[in-house]
């Protein structure tokens, strides 16, 4: 593994080399953003495990006072502006300059494609925060319907079709995650000849097993994070520290593109009633 002081300059270098990146991106890459992590020493589930319950299929269908402590807790969340940071606009410069292949995301903020990432490249593993999903017809509509019926009264509103629960469409503990998003992750991996792996503990699979999928398919990994991941030690190198301040180090001085691209991208059809 290149030694740290050496890593900077390695990566700039594996960067120019590569035709093929992939990144994979977790919670600490919008912690600048003002999204606190979840697993980190000041991160939500550290400070707070009862929270974790929220994230939990088999709890929030069970327990309508929980839903109603989630509901509030996406107005607080989605209530601000969530505006990207230099770490996300990196990620974009790599694939204006044509050396991204796909950015497999475990985050549900919308935050990449806010900063202008191409939604066609982007996998967003865990689903997203932007949308709601009925878990019982599957209905899917965008978040903030949802939203302005809690801010004029709702405390837990349910789908407008069929009386059934609404969530948001985020992969819930419990769920699976969509196959289709499973297989293209792994295709990128196969295909990488970099990895960019940024803000993830790399504890959580499947998405964590791109990173020793790609390394056994040729590629070199690069983990940026701050704390330390239970994958350094297959890593070509680690980069410690702030995630917004390493990545346009990395990537060079177009990485900040300019405008964000605007709202960020719905997947699926949405239902004017939900």
């Amino acid at each position: 593994m290149v030694r740290s002081d050496d890593a900077v300059a390695a990566v700039r270098a594996w960067i120019e080399e590569a035709s093929r990146i992939v990144v994979l991106t977790g919670a600490g890459i919008s912690t600048d953003s003002g999204i606190p992590d979840f697993r980190g020493p000041k991160g939500l589930w550290t400070k707070n495990p009862a929270a974790e319950k929220m994230a939990t299929l088999e709890h929030y269908l069970a327990d309508p006072e929980l839903r109603k402590r989630a509901w509030r807790s996406r107005l607080e969340t989605l209530g601000g502006a969530l505006e990207p940071n230099p770490g996300h606009y990196a990620i974009v410069a790599l694939e204006r300059r044509g050396k991204l292949d796909t950015l497999i995301t475990q985050n549900v903020d919308g935050l990449h494609q806010r900063a202008g990432s191409a939604p066609e490249r982007v996998i967003e593993i865990h689903g997203t925060m932007h949308e709601v999903v009925c878990m019982e017809c599957g209905e899917r509509a965008p978040m903030e319907r949802a939203l302005a019926r809690v801010r004029a009264g709702e405390e837990d509103p349910p789908c407008r079709s069929c009386g059934g629960i609404l969530k948001s469409a985020t992969i819930s503990f419990g769920q699976n995650l969509v196959p289709e998003d499973l297989r293209r992750a792994e295709e990128a991996a196969l295909r990488a000849d970099l990895l960019l792996a940024v803000g993830s503990t790399l504890a959580v699979y499947p998405a964590a097993g791109v990173v020793p999928a790609a390394k056994r398919a040729g590629a070199r990994i690069v983990i940026v994070n701050a704390e330390p991941t239970q994958m350094d030690d297959l890593a070509d190198a680690v980069l410690r520290g702030s995630i917004s301040a390493i990545l346009p180090d990395l990537v060079g001085p177009a990485s900040n593109p300019g405008t964000p691209a605007g709202e960020p991208h719905v997947r699926g059809a949405s239902s004017p009633r939900t």
